[in-house]
C-alpha cells in the first residue's frame, strides 16, 4: 500500500513563497510491523556554502602573511651585512661636477700650477664623478712622477681634500688598472708562439718628362710621353716578446729610372726601381732594444745609412708619401752604400740621440767579405733644443760608395774610373724650425771629401750639396700638407785629378708637391720639379718632372 504525504511550509519575510513537496513512500510488510523510515535528505542550503567560502579565505590570508613575514626576515639579514656607508648615498655622491664646483677649481688651480693635464680637459665642461677621477688620478701622478722641489702645504691639503671626496671612484679606477695590469700580464706568459702581422703598401703613379734635348746631348730629344707605373710591397712583422721586430719586406715594381730617358740621375723619382713586376725579397731586418733607451737594428737585406738614423724632417722621406724626387727626401751624403749592415742608437735624453750604422754591399761575397767590399758607415748626433727646433750632425765614411744616385756624372765618377780604391769622408747637418703648427722650415748641407787611394798623389774631390725645406701641415685636410724643395745636386767643386772634372755651372733643384690624405689607407700626391742646367752645365735644357703618385696602405 502506497500513501502521498504533501507538506506546505510557509515561506518566511520576505522570501518569495516556495512550496516543498516531498512523497515518502510507506510500505507495511504482510506481518505486520512497520519498517524503519529511511533518513529524510537535506534541503539545498546558501548559508553552508558562503560559510565555506569565507573559512577558504581567511585560511589563504593567514597563509600568504607567513610568506610575507618569512621573506621580510630573509631581506633583513642580509641588510646587515651591507655597510652603513653603503646603505645611505648623498646626493652629492651622485652629481656631476660642474665649473663652479670647488672640487673643479681646485683641479683647475692644480692644473695651472703643475701642468699636470691638458687645460683643454677642464675648460669649463661639466663632468660625471668618475670623469673627474680620471682626471684627478692623471694629476696627482704627474705631480708624484714630477721633480717639483717646493710643494706648499696649501697644495698638500688640496690634494688630500680631494682624494678624501672621490675615494670611491679613485679605488674604482685603481682596480679597474689592477686587473688590466693582470690581464695583460697573463696573456704574455701564456704567449707562446709569434704574432704575425701583414702590412701592404701600393702605389700607382701616372709620370711625365718633358724639356728639349737630354742632358749632355744636343741631338737626342727627351721623350714626353707619359707613363703608367707601380709598386708592391708586403710586409710580414712578427715579435718574439712585444719589445721586437722582424720585417720580412717582399716587393715588385716597374717604375723606370728617368735618368735612362733623360741622362741625368738628378730626374729620378723618389719611388723608382723597375724589376719587371717580380716579386722578391727587398728587406729583410730584425729590431730589438737592449734596455728602454738603446735599439740595436740588423739588416740581412735591404739597409741604407739613412736607416740608423732619425730625420729631423721626416715629412719628406718616405718613398710613399714624401717628396715625389729621389734628391728631395734625404741628404744625399746618406746614400752612400746599401745591403747588409747594423746599427744601434741610443738616447742619452729625451732630446738627444745618438745613432752609429754600418752597411756593406756585398756581404754574402766569399772573396770580398764585410769589410773588403764596398761599405759606408755612419755615426749622428741628433738634438731637440726646444719642442720647435731640431738639429743633426752626421759624419759618413765609406769605401767604393760615393755614388749617391742624385748628383753629376762626375761626382759618381770623379777620377775617370780609374780609381778601384776611392775612400770618401762626409760630413752633413740638418735642421728643421716649426715656426707655427701649420709652418715648418728645414734645411740641409753635405760635403764629401774623396780620396783616390790607389792613384798617385792620391788626388781628391770635393762635392757639396744644400736644400731648404718648407712644408704647410694640415693644409685643405688634416694629415694633408704641401712640401717644397729648394737646393743643389751634388756638384764636384774642387778636383786635384784635373780641372776638367769639377762641374762648371750650377743646377738648381725646385720642386713642389702636395700630399692629400683622402682615408687612412688612400693618399694622393701630386707634384712637380724643375731642374735648370742639369748635370751643372748652363748649355742642357731644362727637365720638367711631373707625377701623380697614388698610394694604398693595408
Amino acid at each position: 500500500m502506497t500513501i502521498s504525504l504533501r507538506v506546505h511550509q510557509s515561506p518566511t519575510e520576505g522570501d518569495p513563497p516556495a512550496t516543498l513537496v516531498h512523497r515518502a513512500p510507506l510500505r507495511f510488510p504482510a506481518c505486520g510491523k512497520p519498517q524503519k523510515r529511511l533518513p529524510r535528505p537535506s534541503a539545498f542550503n546558501f548559508q553552508e556554502i558562503e560559510l565555506m567560502f569565507s573559512i577558504f579565505y581567511q585560511k589563504t590570508h593567514l597563509i600568504s602573511l607567513i610568506i610575507l613575514f618569512i621573506l621580510s626576515s630573509t631581506a633583513k639579514v642580509r641588510a646587515t651585512n651591507i655597510p652603513v656607508e653603503q646603505k645611505i648615498i648623498s646626493v652629492s655622491q651622485l652629481a656631476d661636477i660642474t665649473p663652479d664646483s670647488w672640487a673643479f677649481q681646485a683641479l683647475q688651480a692644480l692644473t695651472e700650477q703643475y701642468d699636470c693635464i691638458s687645460q683643454e680637459t677642464t675648460d669649463n665642461q661639466t663632468m660625471t664623478r668618475y670623469e673627474f677621477a680620471t682626471k684627478l688620478n692623471a694629476c696627482i701622478l704627474k705631480i708624484n712622477n714630477s721633480n717639483f722641489d717646493k710643494i706648499n702645504r696649501e697644495t698638500l691639503t688640496t690634494i688630500q681634500k680631494l682624494q678624501t671626496e672621490f675615494s670611491a671612484e679613485l679605488a674604482t679606477f685603481s682596480n679597474r688598472i689592477d686587473l688590466l695590469e693582470n690581464k695583460v700580464a697573463v696573456l704574455e706568459t701564456q704567449q707562446f708562439s709569434p704574432q704575425v702581422e701583414l702590412e701592404g703598401e701600393v702605389i700607382f703613379a701616372v709620370t711625365g718628362v718633358a724639356g728639349g734635348k737630354k742632358a749632355n746631348s744636343r741631338t737626342k730629344p727627351i721623350n714626353d710621353n707619359l707613363v703608367l707605373s707601380d709598386r708592391l710591397r708586403l710586409s710580414l712583422e712578427a715579435s718574439f716578446n712585444g719589445k721586437d721586430k722582424l720585417q720580412v719586406r717582399l716587393q715588385g715594381r716597374n717604375t723606370p729610372e728617368l735618368a735612362d730617358f733623360t741622362d741625368t740621375k738628378m730626374a729620378n723619382l723618389g719611388f723608382d726601381g723597375d724589376d719587371d713586376n717580380e716579386v722578391e725579397v727587398d728587406q729583410l731586418d730584425y729590431k730589438f732594444r737592449l734596455g728602454k733607451q738603446t735599439r740595436v737594428t740588423l739588416y740581412a737585406l735591404g739597409g741604407g745609412l739613412g736607416d740608423f738614423v732619425p730625420s729631423v724632417n721626416p715629412l719628406f722621406g718616405g718613398s710613399g708619401d714624401g717628396s715625389i724626387s729621389t734628391f728631395g727626401r734625404e741628404n744625399p751624403i746618406r746614400r752612400q752604400g746599401g745591403g747588409a749592415g747594423i746599427g744601434i742608437s741610443h738616447n742619452f735624453a729625451k732630446s738627444l740621440n745618438f745613432s752609429l750604422g754600418y752597411v756593406t754591399n756585398d756581404a754574402a761575397n766569399p772573396e770580398k767579405g764585410i769589410f773588403a767590399s764596398p761599405y759606408g758607415a755612419i755615426a749622428q748626433v741628433t738634438l731637440e733644443p726646444t719642442k720647435n727646433t731640431a738639429l743633426s750632425l752626421t759624419y759618413i765614411h765609406s769605401y767604393n760608395n760615393i755614388n749617391t744616385g742624385t748628383g753629376s756624372e762626375l761626382t759618381n765618377n770623379p777620377f775617370n774610373n780609374q780609381a778601384d780604391a776611392i775612400t770618401a769622408n762626409s760630413f752633413g747637418a740638418e735642421a728643421a724650425w716649426q715656426i707655427n703648427p701649420t709652418i715648418t722650415l728645414g734645411g740641409r748641407v753635405g760635403l764629401i771629401h774623396a780620396t783616390a787611394d790607389d792613384l798617385p798623389t792620391n788626388p781628391n774631390a770635393t762635392i757639396s750639396t744644400w736644400a731648404l725645406l718648407l712644408t704647410f701641415n694640415d693644409i685643405g685636410k688634416e694629415n694633408s700638407f704641401a712640401g717644397f724643395v729648394v737646393g743643389q745636386p751634388p756638384k764636384i767643386t774642387h778636383n786635384s785629378f784635373g780641372n776638367g772634372f769639377e762641374d762648371q755651372d750650377t743646377s738648381l733643384h725646385l720642386e713642389a708637391f702636395y700630399h692629400l690624405q683622402i682615408t687612412d689607407n688612400l693618399a694622393i700626391t701630386p707634384g712637380l720639379f724643375l731642374i735648370t742646367n742639369p748635370e751643372h752645365n748652363n748649355s742642357n735644357d731644362k727637365i720638367y718632372v711631373g707625377t701623380v703618385r697614388t698610394t694604398f696602405t693595408f
